[in-house]
């Protein structure tokens, strides 16, 4: 058997997802590390687990050390994976996993994925195509970058996740804005980035023992930081049938650079990047974890098979069964228009009556719920087919007719 133990810091519907997954999993001892109390998982899940331990703060090195040594007794004095699917445990887990001496990605690489400045300089050390930065640690830096890029910029701290915290700067006076609320300083540095302009895409893969073995790609309508900036503005991604079409070699090539460049020996990324208006391709960032944003059920339906605990077996056992591409799927994010808290949804018999043969998951809002302040909105709907241009049209016109009121 081999024992196991999962950091979930926070009981999150996916981080849920995948614990279940790890716990189902033939041959594996599953303990827990968590700051959420127990109790408030799914029993059979519950039932799964041979320990758990409970943390004060569940992104705290030195606790997880302490809790993996406690479960550790517990569990006949061994841990063999130390495994988490949260962006914001990566570093914190290669740190136990260096000295508890657990297999598993290393501090080195976990800070080459994480930190997004250190990452861009190895990947442009590599070759690696990626948009021009700086690391500002002051306002001088910041309005050198700005002289030498020119505008419009992009704006976020260098460990963010999600689109927290970033913001595209068009003018003179939106910086001077920058500089009154978040000004850049030595203890507190702000990442600038040229914006580029062209398709935004991600590329999640997978890598066994340094090899690549398998890939999959989707398509953002619109960039999710346009989205940020308009809340009008509906959300879709798509995740097309036609993975292997030779349209795609560039990004193939320069994926795998990538992943090879930052140092994953096995594991799961997701990197996002762009296709410029003339052809070129920029790498945005690459994350070591699972993707968020319902991407992992996006692939799974793609692909026929369940991606949750394929992660869990690619990361416990070393060991992936690379699918075949069946179908393509796509999201559409359900954002609300306006302030305040859902209200009402419109247009959903219309959607039924149209698009609902393709529909195979949905999340709606529900009446009260506060607005999520993200691009992923406040509920999804996903479809899937095996022609690609019918799920887009289906996103399309999912959000011109489904309409969620904010009040």
């Amino acid at each position: 058997m081999t024992t196991v133990v999962f950091v979930a810091p926070f009981f999150l519907d996916t981080t849920v997802r995948f614990l279940a997954s790890a716990a189902g999993l033939p041959g594996v001892r599953l303990a827990l590390l968590s700051q959420d109390p127990v109790d408030r998982l799914p029993a059979d899940i519950r039932a799964r687990l041979v320990g758990h331990v409970r943390l004060h703060d569940g992104l705290d090195a030195q606790q997880i050390a302490d809790g993996v040594r406690a479960l550790a007794r517990g569990t006949g004095g061994r841990v063999d994976r130390l495994v988490g699917a949260l962006e914001q445990l990566q570093v914190q887990l290669a740190e136990v996993r260096e000295l508890l001496r657990i297999p598993g990605m290393g501090v080195e690489t976990a800070h080459n994925f994480r930190d997004k400045a250190r990452m861009k300089s190895v990947l442009r050390e590599h070759g690696v195509p990626c948009a021009r930065h700086r690391l500002a640690a002051g306002r001088e830096d910041a309005l050198a970058f700005v002289r030498e890029v020119g505008f419009p910029v992009v704006a976020k701290p260098p460990a963010g996740a999600g689109g927290k915290e970033t913001h595209r700067i068009d003018r003179p006076e939106q910086l001077e804005q920058l500089f009154g609320f978040a000004p850049p300083a030595p203890e507190r540095p702000v990442l600038f980035e040229e914006f580029v302009l062209g398709e935004e895409h991600s590329f999640d893969a997978v890598t066994i023992h340094g090899r690549p073995v398998w890939h999959s790609l989707s398509r953002y309508f619109p960039a999710p930081l346009e989205v940020l900036e308009n809340p009008w503005i509906q959300w879709c991604v798509v995740v097309p049938r036609e993975v292997e079409d030779p349209r795609y070699d560039d990004i193939r090539d320069v994926a795998a650079r990538a992943v090879h460049a930052l140092g994953m020996r096995t594991g799961l990324t997701h990197m996002e990047w762009f296709r410029r208006r003339d052809g070129s391709i920029a790498v945005s960032e690459v994350g070591a974890r699972p993707p968020g944003a319902q991407f992992t059920t996006l692939m799974s339906y793609a692909n026929d098979f369940d991606l949750y605990r394929a992660w869990a077996r690619l990361m416990i056992f070393d060991a992936f069964d690379p699918p075949e591409r069946k179908f393509a799927a796509g999201a559409a994010y359900l954002r609300g228009q306006g302030q305040g808290h859902v209200k009402a949804i419109h247009g959903l018999d219309v959607a039924q009556r149209e698009i609902g043969p393709l529909v195979v998951e949905v999340r709606l809002p529900e009446a009260g719920q506060p607005s999520s302040g993200s691009y992923e909105g406040e509920g999804y709907v996903i479809v899937k087919h095996p022609d690609t241009e019918v799920v887009f049209r289906a996103l399309r016109r999912l959000i011109e007719v489904v309409r969620v009121e904010m009040g």
